[in-house]
């Protein structure tokens, strides 16, 4: 009887890695490079809530969006809320040029294989990853809601 146990576990575990469960990333997983080449890490973040905004060039949804975050992007730093743009799949240089029109506070990171973007299982962009102070998802949404920080820090409190 323990050796059908042991096999149901097996099948069980092959099933949900056959699924994709399990397969979000962790902040101490996640490395990039910003637009000027430099390494970011998110584990150096841990401690601090995280929001991870994916976008494109090409999408409209996505400039309409990455406005809406910049306006408060100040706000959110004083709150102690660290925020990156997570361009998805484009050359850097395609996107410096992008900015050249826009004035943005907010970091930006190169996502350039979508391999981040694969891991958190986006179904589209615009998409905002919430990621607690553990580096634990807790959110995937396409827009900014309003009370982003009662999110953020209500799961900070104990959940």
């Amino acid at each position: 009887m323990g050796n059908q146990k042991i096999k149901v576990l097996l099948l069980l575990v092959a099933v949900s890695l056959m699924l994709g469960f399990g397969k979000t990333a962790m902040a101490s997983e996640i490395v990039l490079n910003d637009l000027n080449g430099q390494v970011v890490k998110l584990s150096n973040f841990k401690g601090k809530p995280v929001i991870l905004f994916f976008w494109t060039t090409w999408c409209p949804y996505c400039r309409q969006e990455i406005k809406k975050l910049n306006q408060q992007y100040a706000v959110m730093s004083k709150e102690g809320i660290v925020v990156f743009g997570v361009n998805v799949s484009e050359p850097g240089a395609k996107v410096e040029r992008f900015f050249k029109d826009y004035q943005l506070n907010l970091k930006i990171l190169l996502d350039k294989d979508g391999a981040l973007a694969d891991k958190y299982e986006l179904m589209g962009v615009p998409t905002y990853i919430f990621l607690d102070k553990t580096g634990e998802m807790i959110l995937q949404t396409h827009n900014l809601p309003d009370n982003y920080k009662e999110l953020l820090f209500k799961r900070a409190a104990g959940k």
